[in-house]
């Protein structure tokens, strides 16, 4: 009985063995008529994503209300710290035609500006530069480089390194002696420098033909009590910059770097220094436009960048109060001085520097702008007339 079983499946074992060799022989001939795959091919894979569901569009689409007001408390707030965004200025409010304008005034009257760059609302909305200069192109700032330093200042008594703007300024000179020596003099002060009263007699050519700047800034006779007439002087600030390196222990180069230039994206600047090695106070830095127009970003935000606060509110504040007047004005606006920041008698208040280089606020407008140039000194008022002319009514006509 088991043979017959054993034999029953080796004779079906054969029979399912020859009916495979069959099958295999006919797969042999078909594959032989057909196309052979190159050698050298080979397969690829990809991997199948599952349909989308189907979604409405954004302008049909209706949101659970706690799903919108999430949407609305959660929206980013942008910051030109990468860069800065460029908009329209009928998106932002304001008459394109006007501002044309005034790009076609500066080649019609060969004003000798290099750029001009407009912010309003956080948003650049017109910007030419001439040449030979472009965006990324450094440019002298000159005397710009004076409300820098007040800037650093401010940062200074915030960290604790200087107590405040009443500290007499040779206290921060313990070990040097000086020339003309007396009360008056004896009762200078950080704010007197910051509002050029600080009574100090001062020539340019003096100061940069001498190798100590410090020592002869402060050397020079007392023409009048402190705090009583200004009278511009870059020592003044030149001596406030070696003092933001005394008290510090930093290069003030570097001190700016760390305090203000770093928390706004800014990394590119130059700034001159004199045989000591003090970073020129009164002079001597270049940026880019767009790094300038950060700068009075800033001040139009009373110090604020991007949830951080990098100068004191109440530097700000301070800082563009009028604490003396102007004895000379500049067309069309009369001036006062601030702490080292230049005040119109109705409302802007602005960074200068010679040869037409400008940081202009006008808070109440929410606009920044900036001009560089090489503008002799019979036409240095221009930039202000474009502001007056073209500007500023640029968005007053988005209220008509």
């Amino acid at each position: 009985m088991c043979l017959n079983i054993n034999t029953r499946q080796h004779q079906s074992s054969q029979s399912i063995l020859i009916q495979l060799l069959a099958l295999a022989w006919v797969a042999v001939l078909l594959v032989s008529c057909g196309r052979n795959p190159s050698p050298t091919t080979q397969p690829t894979f990809e991997a199948t994503q599952p349909a989308p569901e189907p979604t409405e569009s954004p302008a049909t689409a209706t949101q659970e209300p706690a799903a919108a007001e999430a949407s609305s408390t959660e929206e980013e707030v942008y910051w030109p710290t990468e860069a800065w965004q460029v908009a329209a200025p009928e998106e932002q409010g304001m008459d394109a035609a006007l501002l044309q304008q005034m790009l076609d005034a500066i080649d019609e009257q060969n004003l000798n500006i290099d750029s001009v760059v407009v912010v309003h609302n956080g948003y650049i909305v017109a910007e030419k530069y001439y040449r030979p200069y472009k965006q990324d192109y450094l440019h002298d700032v000159y005397s710009i480089t004076k409300s820098v330093v007040s800037a650093l200042i401010g940062i200074a008594i915030r960290e604790g390194y200087i107590d405040s703007v009443d500290d007499l300024v040779l206290d921060f000179c313990p070990e040097r002696t000086f020339e003309n020596d007396d009360a008056l003099k004896r009762s200078i002060t950080l704010e007197h420098l910051l509002t050029m009263s600080s009574g100090l007699e001062w020539d340019w050519d003096e100061m940069v033909s001498s190798r100590d700047w410090v020592q002869y800034v402060l050397d020079q006779p007392m023409y009048i009590e402190p705090g009583t007439e200004f009278y511009y002087s870059s020592g003044n600030a030149h001596v406030l910059s070696a003092i933001i390196q005394e008290a510090s222990g930093l290069n003030t180069h570097d001190f700016a770097q760390l305090y203000l230039f770093d928390p706004l994206g800014i990394s590119d600047v130059r700034w001159n220094t004199d045989l000591d090695g003090i970073p020129k106070g009164g002079w001597g830095m270049a940026m880019k436009p767009r790094d300038m127009a950060k700068l009075g970003y800033l001040y139009l935000n009373q110090g604020v960048w991007d949830g951080r606060q990098v100068i004191p509110a109440e530097w700000i504040e301070a800082s563009t109060e009028r604490h003396i007047q102007v004895p000379e004005p500049l067309e069309p606006w009369d001036l006062y001085m601030g702490y080292l920041w230049w005040l119109h008698e109705d409302g802007p208040y602005a960074a200068h520097g010679t040869k037409g280089q400008f940081i202009y606020v006008i808070p109440e407008l929410d606009l920044v702008v900036v001009f560089t140039g090489d503008i002799t000194d019979a036409r240095y008022a221009q930039p202000q007339l474009l502001i007056r002319d073209y500007i500023i009514p640029a968005v007053a006509a988005d209220t008509r």
